[in-house]
């Protein structure tokens, strides 16, 4: 029996809440149902796609390669659906658009391939730059659109967002560490710990203050700019890292395992949101590329 739509929907509701009763709530629909669902996508794979836990379930290695697929199924078929709904074939013109270092490999990179593919006739440039920048070049009418890290928006009188994804931090750790089998985790736990730093956008910043206001001052280790380094020095012990659960994948590029845990004292979130001038006319190009974005959106919350 081939798998369904609604089972990739229940598929990755579970990979993004971690639990059945999460994607449950998430999904307005019994636990049972859930569990069945993943179960039968199971059989037919013939893969296991979830480790079985009591703090619930955390996604195989079989599993978060099977996810990529799932979400680019889900995304081509409301393509599908939009290219019979509306007449965008002819749709023309440019669209100069902004993204921030974080979102740029996780949230643009579909966004972007789905705008391409619904409006192929568009020309898009596209500038990669930090938060402040772009601000200044959509206030200055430089830029259509931005995806960028909403959080921390300095001027927000002059400019309009909408957000996107909401994205808790989270404690990532190599495996075997001393806490990745603790029930309950605080900060204070985490304090003496050797900490890898990402430093784009605002998390070197939220982190410092986080651990500052708890009276411990970050153990920096190490400071880059990239995620990839990131996931590889914590995979092989070097330190541990708190940063958004949008950029956390459970492998390094050289295959080590990267655990994943929450921390029980309140941490701050990473809101990602699409951002035009407040008042602006807005050309076609770029009314189309935020409708895009709003039924993305929608797609990631089934």
């Amino acid at each position: 029996m081939a798998f369904t739509l609604r089972q990739l929907q229940y598929f990755i509701a579970v990979a993004g809440q971690g639990t059945v009763s999460g994607a449950a709530h998430t999904l307005s629909i019994s636990q049972s149902a859930v569990t069945e669902a993943i179960k039968e996508l199971e059989r037919d794979l013939g893969v296991e796609l979830f480790e079985r836990h009591p703090r619930g379930l955390s996604i195989t290695h079989k599993g978060h390669q099977f996810l990529r697929h799932a979400t680019k199924i889900l995304a081509d078929v409301s393509d599908a659906r939009r290219t019979f709904s509306e007449e965008q074939s002819a749709a023309t013109g440019r669209l100069q658009l902004g993204v921030t270092s974080l979102v740029a490999g996780y949230v643009l990179s579909d966004l972007l391939a789905r705008y391409r593919r619904a409006f192929p006739a568009v020309e898009v440039s596209a500038i990669e730059d930090n938060g402040e920048y772009l601000e200044h070049l959509l206030i200055g009418g430089e830029l259509d659109v931005a995806v960028m890290v909403i959080s921390n928006l300095r001027d927000r009188m002059a400019l309009q967002a909408e957000i996107l994804e909401v994205s808790p931090y989270r404690l990532w750790l190599p495996l075997g560490h001393r806490l990745a089998s603790a029930d309950i985790i605080n900060v204070s736990d985490i304090a003496a710990e050797p900490l890898i730093m990402l430093t784009v956008d605002e998390i070197e910043e939220n982190t410092g203050k986080l651990l500052s206001a708890l009276g411990a001052r970050p153990h920096v280790a190490f400071r880059t700019r990239s995620v990839e380094a990131v996931r590889s020095l914590v995979a092989t012990g070097a330190g541990i890292a708190l940063l958004p659960d949008l950029v956390y994948r459970p492998w390094s590029l050289e295959g080590d395992r990267i655990e994943s845990r929450d921390i029980s004292d309140p941490l701050p979130v990473v809101q990602v949101g699409v951002v035009w001038r407040r008042g602006s006319h807005l050309p076609e190009s770029a009314r189309d590329f935020v409708g895009i974005a709003q039924t993305q959106r929608v797609l990631r919350q089934r």
